[in-house]
């Protein structure tokens, strides 16, 4: 993580996790998440971590690497798991929508 700077945009709170593609496998947990738009590639990029969870720790070490990440606010993304930290959690990363909301930005169009 950059630290969050001032020209990321930034979530903290409880998110769910879901651990599979039907959904039948989720967790709550905590998160920092922040991101910002990458105009070498042209997406937005985001990234984060997730506060210990045995459940996601047991799905990593099971072969899971694809995660969606889920806002209470309906906003989601999906992201890939990482090897877990010192403390257990697991840092997510993702390109494209985010799970939390970003300002829109509004492209004028150029005079011609």
């Amino acid at each position: 993580m950059s630290g969050f700077g001032d020209d990321e945009e930034e979530y903290k709170g409880t998110v769910t996790v879901v651990l599979d593609t039907d959904e039948k496998a989720s967790v709550e947990v905590r998160a920092h998440l922040a991101g910002h738009f990458s105009p070498l590639t042209g997406d937005y990029r985001w990234r984060g971590r997730l506060s210990p969870s045995p459940e996601v720790t047991e799905a990593f070490r099971d072969g899971t690497r694809t995660v969606v990440v889920r806002t209470p606010d309906g906003f989601e993304g999906t992201g890939t798991l990482d090897e877990a930290n010192l403390w257990g959690g697991h840092p997510v990363n993702g390109a494209g929508s985010p799970p939390f909301a970003v300002p829109s930005i509004e492209v004028d169009e150029l005079d011609g």
